[in-house]
């Protein structure tokens, strides 16, 4: 079978969100149909400016094409575009021009889609938001899959998007949270739907960084192990936090005490000692990570020693201070490295439709602390009881300091995060509702899947 991946942008240098997500997806596929992935040449989005090189390019086994975008992005005026369309009446060509603005404007993927979408059995559009889904699944929606990666925010109520739901043939949800949200703002009645998301390598109980095989039987309910009895009464139920409030430092804990050893290089690497909360992903307002600051400062100054570490792109500044360690873009082995380092995870982005940071966390047993307002975010810390979840900066102070405090929580924690991990998102498990959801749009019965792309 061949088949099409549509994507604003696409490389191994692009960590998060998405196009990540994509490419997790375009690599597993690749291992058992023909791939290609069509999309622009820009490497970051602010601008789409274009960097890689026009043309056809191999990434990790999956062949790309890439095509030039006909403009940048010119954020300032943008904004104050968007901020004049989604407050005030306005026709649909004032959204059109909105869609060109954005970006990437991209005619030349277009038309190549239009000449060609009938070599390919199926087309899968990432992200609903972007030019190259809106106007290229109309070009043959019979044979598309949408994945929305969606969330409540002002772009989606406009008409255009309205209309690209209506025409929906097939679609991938990232989670039910997501699935309801659409099923309820839009008239969306596809032929073939799943509930979706996107694998996550497990990794062996010793900590060695190996994939291991995933346990076949269903999650019926959190774990917690039978010799931490205090772990379990401390465990929350409903995302609030139980426990004690701010307390003074503590001293070093021994590494025999870590959860894994494989961090320990991370942690060397960065002079991070004691107590490690991290992010990972764009460094942004828009992710949450300005109030991020504002609380953690506010946690510290309640009597709080942890350290908040940093990786991913930065594109806003950085507070100096002693207890924030930005480590930059960090290739693959070294982000499992640091999401293993950390005792917690934070996860402040208030709009999310999957959260791939919180999935790579909990597979690698390290407890998360959400933004409750990432509907989400929520629905993952209650069926996993994986993490805590915030609503305000005292909450965050509450949830933090409860964390660092109890080892044996975190421990029963991130037992129940590489269980739900591995009962929901295995690649097996995601590869199997492809098939079906690729079976449904065909009108054929899901082929079966190899056990090379399994793993």
């Amino acid at each position: 079978m061949k088949i099409a991946f549509i994507i604003q942008r696409y490389g191994t240098e692009i960590l998060g969100g998405s196009e990540y997500h994509c490419r997790l997806i375009a690599e597993r596929m690749a291992a058992r149909h023909h791939v290609d992935v069509l999309t622009t040449c820009a490497r970051e989005y602010t601008t789409w400016k274009n960097e890689y090189p026009e043309g056809t390019d191999r990434v990790r086994g999956v062949n790309v094409r890439r095509f030039a975008n006909a403009r940048t992005r010119d954020l300032e005026s943008f904004n104050a575009f968007s901020d004049w369309i989604f407050n005030y009446p306005h026709s649909r060509e004032d959204e059109m021009r909105w869609l060109e603005e954005q970006g990437p404007w991209c005619p030349a993927l277009l038309e190549y889609l239009q000449r060609s979408h009938q070599q390919y059995d199926v087309l899968v559009f990432f992200t609903y938001l972007y030019a190259p889904t809106v106007l290229g699944l109309q070009i043959a929606p019979k044979k598309s899959i949408l994945v929305p990666t969606a969330h409540d925010e002002p772009a989606i109520h406009l008409g255009i998007y309205r209309d690209l739901f209506a025409a929906a043939h097939a679609v991938a949800f990232n989670t039910e949270t997501e699935k309801a949200f659409l099923m309820r703002t839009f008239d969306l009645r596809p032929l073939a739907g799943e509930t979706v998301g996107c694998g996550v390598d497990l990794l062996d109980t010793e900590g060695h960084g190996k994939p291991r095989r995933g346990v076949d039987a269903p999650l019926e309910g959190p774990l917690v192990p039978e010799d931490e009895p205090e772990a379990a009464a401390q465990a929350p139920k409903d995302g609030v936090p139980r426990g004690r409030r701010g307390r003074g430092p503590r001293p070093e804990r021994p590494v025999s005490d870590r959860k894994r050893g494989i961090g320990e290089a991370f942690r060397r690497r960065h002079r991070l000692f004691g107590h490690v909360a991290l992010y990972g992903g764009r460094i942004d307002p828009g992710k949450g990570c300005e109030e991020l600051f504002e609380y953690f400062d506010t946690y510290r100054q309640a009597g709080g020693d942890a350290t908040l570490a940093l990786m991913g792109a930065k594109l806003m500044p950085i507070p100096e201070t002693p207890w924030i360690r930005f480590a930059g873009m960090l290739p693959e082995a070294e982000r499992l490295q640091a999401l293993d380092a950390a005792d917690v995870v934070i996860v402040p982005s208030p709009l999310e439709s999957l959260s791939l940071l919180a999935l790579e966390a909990m597979a690698m047993g390290t407890p998360v602390l959400c933004n409750a307002r990432a509907e989400v975010l929520v629905e993952h810390c209650r069926r996993s009881n994986a993490g805590l979840y915030y609503a305000d900066r005292d909450e965050f102070v509450e949830s933090l300091s409860v964390l660092m405090a109890d080892d044996r929580l975190r421990r029963a924690m991130g037992r129940n995060g590489r269980a739900y991990v591995d009962a929901n998102y295995r690649w097996d498990v995601i590869l199997g509702k492809y098939d079906r959801l690729i079976g449904g749009l065909m009108g054929t019965p899901a082929p079966r899947a190899s056990s090379s792309a399994a793993r």
